[in-house]
């Protein structure tokens, strides 16, 4: 199993060709022709972002051929956020907004809006603009052969602290879980939306959300993509309850994967002989 700093095995890392090159031409995958989106982004006191993030949106889903909706979920904000969030949505049908009268945290913002969210295809993204919008057509389009991708965020614009953090942590939960998972922290995922049906998540479980799609045989894939620095307001999530949080989580998921029901593969249905049906009398009276 490759290291949690090794990309080697991941498309579209440095180090590997891709297809696209000299005499090849693009062509938009079947998958996104006539697909219908979903775009995730739960958010929480980032009131100075939401009106950048959905010109963003915009303009990088003016060609969508399908129809788009973007799901925004305000986790408790204290700040004008939603306020800002009913005022784009004045503007623009396509905005959705839910609201937490409290603050539950992102596992809890995610689920809402996995719950609410309508089209074949779902994106998650942050919403303090560090990730690009730009980047969703292209994980879409790799859905034509996969169940879920994966951002793997190049070049961090975060502190060097969080960024080990993050890179302890993912290794951590790689080597506990048996899983190849290179950024578990990056929101920028795409889905079909089969995946996320009857899927129970718990608190702080959205870090683990590939590895227990592998669990139920979806397939999962990552691929790089940009990073940005934050313009506006701060990072909610504190690293050192992050850590604390992920310890037990880590061990809850271990444990599920290993004590996992996994009957399929020995498992036969013996279904009764067929049996012809009787004839009605009156036909067996004028076969007489």
């Amino acid at each position: 199993m490759p290291g949690f700093g090794d990309l080697s095995h991941v498309p579209g890392a440095p180090g590997r060709r891709l297809g696209g090159g000299r005499g090849e031409r693009c062509r938009k995958p079947r998958f996104v022709e006539n697909v219908s989106l979903s775009v995730v982004i739960p958010v929480y006191n980032e009131a100075e972002n939401v009106a950048p993030l959905v010109q963003e949106l915009q303009s990088a889903l003016a060609e969508w051929p399908g129809n788009v909706e973007l799901v925004f979920v305000d986790d408790g904000s204290t700040d004008s956020t939603l306020e800002r969030l009913r005022r784009v949505q004045a503007s623009d049908a396509r905005v959705r907004v839910a609201h937490f009268r409290r603050n539950l945290g992102q596992t809890a913002a995610l689920t809402a809006g996995f719950r609410l969210a309508q089209g074949r295809a779902v994106v998650t993204l942050d919403g303090d603009l560090q990730n690009d919008p730009k980047e969703i057509p292209r994980l879409v389009g790799m859905l034509e052969d996969w169940d879920c991708v994966c951002g793997i965020r190049m070049r961090r614009q975060d502190s060097w602290w969080k960024r080990l953090s993050s890179r302890i942590g993912n290794g951590f939960r790689n080597w506990a879980t048996g899983d190849d998972i290179v950024d578990t922290g990056c929101t920028l995922k795409a889905f079909r939306r089969p995946c996320l049906e009857r899927l129970e998540l718990y608190q702080g479980m959205h870090r683990f959300l590939p590895t227990l799609l592998r669990m139920r045989g979806w397939r999962v894939t990552q691929v790089p993509v940009s990073h940005r620095p934050r313009r506006h307001g701060k990072t909610k999530y504190g690293t050192w309850r992050r850590l604390v949080k992920g310890l037990g989580d880590v061990w809850a998921v271990r444990w599920m994967k290993k004590n996992r029901l996994d009957y399929e593969a020995v498992l036969d249905v013996l279904e009764p002989p067929a049996v012809a049906s009787p004839e009605p009398a009156g036909e067996q009276a004028r076969a007489g």
